[in-house]
């Protein structure tokens, strides 16, 4: 028998360590050749660790939420070769060191997060791609990922009994079900229960938005400015073009702010900005690269939709429907979810009468759009209907003052309130 020590791989240019994110082997369990080991999280990407042996698993190197420098044994097997066997290098590429220790075997696959945007701690990141499960009765297939499998078996919950939101169950869906189940799943919906306290670690993705929010409101002095927008004649607009779209996606309210926000752009070049702390130096971006707030299972992520000024409302609706789709799934790629200048973060209909966001750190402003309501307004001396809505700005008050904020804002409600003014030349 032999032992082969895995050591963390150089799984990225300038990553000194990795956070372990999921175990998918124990103590004591057999692991073969080519299958999971692990999850673990750079500040880029969450990379899957794939056994280079087979054999039996003795050590581990850590627990979940575990920071693993490079270089350091991840995790010994033993296999059933003669005598003890060296791993590669630590500072080899993590493909070239899979292909030393197994010939031929694929690279490393990995699915790409990013962080930022204040949200509720949540349970552990799903694994993507779950597989599907079949409960003790075989009455129905479930889909679930690992992760809520897990939790509801150690919560006693039969996951045949949870209704999903979506086409597989979520930790939403399990959460859902406690509250009304009384916390253990077997209790009357109205049953009155106090749930169970569960502590629940802050690993992960959850971990990420954590830190970047935290050194957000640390370094920035931020400051909200909030304007009224009359939408009606855009709205009348939006549904014009959407009972005349063909096979073109619909549109939201979304794609004609990108459009006003890009035309307003070049007169406040201050807002579509990045400021460097360490260096001093506020660098003023003319390609508009807009980054999109999207609600995902593990938290708020935010791909960004290169050279927006660039793209017509129909071509931003598509790129907004397929990063939101692939931020979703975990199949955005690392350049689709960095490389920011200017964020927009919309609740759509649950957007409330105003937000005060947190900025996108190292950008310096994100714009917030609240949700359509519909009120009477004075219109000369008559009263008509209208749909008004709130668009919010915060800035870094370090490099955006109050009356350049306010300005832009003036500007995009022009634009939006005389919506034939966007598609102007």
């Amino acid at each position: 028998m032999a032992r082969y020590s895995f050591r963390l791989p150089d799984i990225g240019e300038g990553i000194a360590e990795a956070e372990i994110v999921a175990w998918h082997v124990r103590v004591g369990e057999r692991v073969e050749e080519d299958a999971q080991l692990a999850d673990m999280m750079t500040d880029k990407a969450t990379v899957e660790m794939e056994s280079p042996v087979s054999g039996i698993v003795v050590e581990l190197a850590g627990e979940v939420g575990d920071l693993i420098p490079i270089g350091s044994t991840l995790a010994v097997i033993e296999t059933d070769d003669d005598g003890d066997v060296e791993a590669p290098p630590a500072d080899t590429p993590v493909e070239q060191q899979i292909e030393a220790e197994t010939p031929g075997a694929e690279e490393v696959s990995v699915a790409e997060v990013a962080a930022p945007a204040p949200v509720a701690a949540a349970a552990p990141a799903p694994v993507p791609a779950p597989a599907p499960v079949v409960t003790a009765d075989h009455s129905r297939a479930v889909l679930a990922s690992p992760a809520v499998r897990a939790r509801a078996k150690d919560l006693g919950v039969d996951l045949s009994q949870v209704q999903a939101e979506g086409d597989r169950i979520r930790h939403a869906d399990l959460d859902a079900f406690l509250r009304y189940s009384g916390g253990q799943g077997y209790h009357a919906p109205g049953a009155s229960r106090a749930r169970t306290d569960e502590p629940i670690k802050v690993i992960g993705m959850r971990r990420k938005i954590a830190e970047n929010m935290a050194a957000s409101k640390r370094a920035i002095p931020h400051f909200t400015y909030v304007d009224e927008m009359d939408v009606t004649a855009l709205e009348e607009m939006r549904a014009d073009l959407n009972a005349n779209r063909g096979g073109r996606p619909k549109l939201t309210m979304l794609p004609f702010l990108i459009v006003a926000i890009c035309r307003t752009i070049p007169q406040f070049p201050m807002i579509n900005a990045r400021y460097d702390d360490e260096g001093g130096v506020v660098t003023r971006y003319g390609a508009v690269h807009l980054g999109m707030a999207t609600q995902t299972d593990a938290g708020l992520m935010v791909p960004v939709i290169r050279d927006a000024q660039d793209k017509n409302v129909w071509q931003l609706a598509s790129e907004i429907t397929r990063l939101a789709e692939a931020a979703r799934t975990g199949k955005a790629k690392v350049e689709e979810l960095t490389g920011g200048t200017l964020t927009v973060t919309s609740l759509g209909p649950l957007g409330g009468i105003a937000t005060t966001p947190v900025i996108n750190r190292p950008e310096v402003a994100i714009i917030g759009p609240n949700k359509i309501v519909e009120r009477p307004v004075f219109d000369g001396d008559e009263i008509r209907r209208a749909k008004l809505m709130n668009l919010s700005i915060s800035c870094d008050h370090r490099v955006v003052d109050g009356w350049d904020a306010a300005s832009y804002v003036q500007a995009l409600k022009k634009l939006i309130e005389t919506p034939v003014l966007l598609f102007a030349d």
